[in-house]
């Protein structure tokens, strides 16, 4: 391990940048304090997203599995909560593993995918810790939006005559838009701009814009409390002082 962050970071951005091979990820995850892998462990390593229906159709490179085994492999080292190394590196990763990630992408630990290329992400997102996000269907986080703690977002559906059929439908969060703690999120649901999805609810059809909604199923409680405040007004800077997101 080097002896600080800027050192760590620049060492593994220097490996991702240039295009993770396992080679790259093993020394990788070794530079961040994890085990001394072989080469040739990362190269056979295969993910959950593997083994999934979809992975014929949305197939990950090998620098897409080394991508993605890098984030899973450092949220589980003990460094992964100091945040002036996390932050900047689930960025980095994401830069390069998502169909698409803006800027100022805030992300905690433990937040987990299956599909990151099927992942579009807005500039100055937040996902707080414990989210899963089940991309088979497609996800998009407009800008500004965030999930809090263990939000859950699902893709994807069994039929009940048989387990097997699945069905698949994309889930789209609005710009300025704020998924409270333990809500759902089900397949085809549209969060409109602006709106709230209150904590533990469930949400299975489309959220207006600028609504508040809870429950299960969730339902339209009231209009979100703006005080005429649009868009960057309503600032959604996720940490103290503005952290991540000065630029």
């Amino acid at each position: 391990m080097l002896g600080s962050f800027e050192a760590m970071l620049d060492a593994v951005g220097e490996r991702i940048s240039a295009g993770l091979t396992a080679e790259r990820a093993a020394e990788a995850i070794a530079i961040l304090g994890g085990p001394e892998y072989p080469p040739s462990i990362v190269r056979q390593t295969r993910l959950w997203n593997d083994y999934l229906p979809r992975a014929a159709e949305l197939p990950y490179s090998e620098e897409q599995r080394c991508l993605h085994f890098l984030w899973e492999s450092f949220d589980r080292l003990p460094i992964c909560t100091a945040m002036p190394l996390a932050i900047p590196l689930r960025r980095m990763i994401a830069g390069k593993l998502f169909k698409k990630c803006g800027k100022n992408f805030i992300c905690e630990e433990g937040c987990r995918f299956n599909f990151g290329h099927n992942i579009e992400v807005g500039d100055n997102v937040m996902w707080n810790r414990g989210s899963y996000l089940d991309s088979k269907g497609g996800i998009s986080f407009g800008d500004w939006s965030a999930a809090a703690e263990n939000v859950t977002i699902f893709t994807h559906s069994h039929h009940e005559d048989n387990h097997a059929m699945r069905s698949y439908a994309p889930v789209k969060i609005g710009a300025f838009a704020k998924l409270y703690a333990h809500s759902t999120i089900l397949p085809g649901v549209t969060i409109g701009e602006q709106a709230i999805v209150a904590a533990n609810a469930m949400v299975n059809k489309d959220v207006p814009a600028n609504m508040l909604v809870g429950g299960v199923p969730a339902k339209v409680i009231r209009e979100r409390k703006t005080e005429g405040n649009k868009r960057e007004e309503l600032e959604h800077y996720w940490l103290h002082d503005r952290a991540w997101q000065k630029d």
